[in-house]
């Protein structure tokens, strides 16, 4: 009888340190960063280290389907494809969410789908970032009110930059929701091309959706001209200082204030306006609808 408890106290302990899903998960990724990593410094070809990277990133979309399993949201395939561009830190597309990516098409709506547990991870390591760019809160809630956020979980080679929240109701069952109106940019200004951003946590699962806004955000001319005022300040403030030393790091200081400062007050103008265009109902209730199909409704 003893023997037998002690065998099965040995099991127990070995199921309570067996690695999860996710462990495996992170594990594999890491080898598989440090392995590139050693190959680009020993100035292995290219074409070694991409085909290795496909391989890898091939491997980890199998390991997050299996942690995630198919996703039932009307309108989406049900199976995806990896967040993650790229495990070369030299490429574009490194270090975004582990996830899947649900897309109807290129161009069109997509749901990105990763857990607590993995979210929780790797904005753990963004909050370790040194660089103030970078760092992130730990707390998922919080840092899904940041551009950051999207910038670096969910984009590739631009910036999100918010335009204003949207208030939605709650879905049943769903622990936070949070929708965003904004675009993607590599520069300050109007962003013409807005997208409807909705990040839903329900359980273990934490679904970021993303589509063009439909309608698609109007023109609006009281902020435009905020913007063209400011522009056209930048400008001659640029102009100004082209005759000073172009070593010195602050001479272009005055010029790319005024850039950032008309850019947020332009920002803060389509905030105030936009909800009481006709438009904004409708954009309203396509975040709400985003919400609602994540979250089972």
């Amino acid at each position: 009888m003893r023997l037998v408890l002690t065998l099965l106290l040995t099991l127990a302990g070995s199921t309570a340190l067996a690695a999860s899903p996710e462990d495996d998960y992170i594990a594999a990724r890491d080898k598989a960063i440090a392995d590139i990593t050693a190959q680009e410094s020993a100035n292995t070809a290219i074409e070694t280290i991409d085909a290795q990277n496909e391989k890898a990133l091939a491997d980890l979309q199998q390991r997050l389907a299996a942690i995630l399993g198919p996703l039932s949201v009307k309108g989406f395939p049900a199976t995806g494809t990896n967040n993650i561009e790229s495990l070369n830190a030299s490429d574009i597309g490194y270090g975004m969410l582990d996830g899947l990516r649900y897309a109807q098409s290129d161009d069109g709506p997509s749901i990105i789908v990763s857990t607590r547990g993995l979210t929780e991870r790797w904005l753990k390591s963004k909050s370790a970032e040194a660089e103030a760019d970078f760092k992130l809160p730990a707390d998922i809630g919080a840092a899904l009110k940041l551009d950051g956020f999207y910038t670096q979980a969910i984009g590739s080679d631009a910036a999100f930059s918010g335009t204003l929240d949207f208030s939605l109701t709650k879905p049943e069952g769903a622990d936070v929701v949070v929708a965003r109106l904004g675009g993607w940019t590599q520069d300050v200004g109007p962003i013409y091309e807005q997208h409807v951003v909705v990040a839903v946590v329900k359980g273990d699962r934490v679904m970021i959706a993303e589509a063009p806004a439909s309608p698609a955000v109007p023109k609006i001319a009281a902020c435009d001209s905020i913007w063209a005022a400011a522009d056209a300040a930048a400008q001659k403030a640029q102009q100004a200082d082209e005759g000073s030393d172009q070593d010195d790091p602050q001479a272009s200081d005055p010029a790319n204030a005024a850039w950032e400062k008309g850019d947020a007050d332009y920002r803060a103008c389509m905030a105030q306006r936009l909800p009481g265009d006709p438009s904004f109902p409708t954009l309203l209730k396509q975040a709400q609808d985003l919400a609602d199909g994540m979250a089972g409704k």
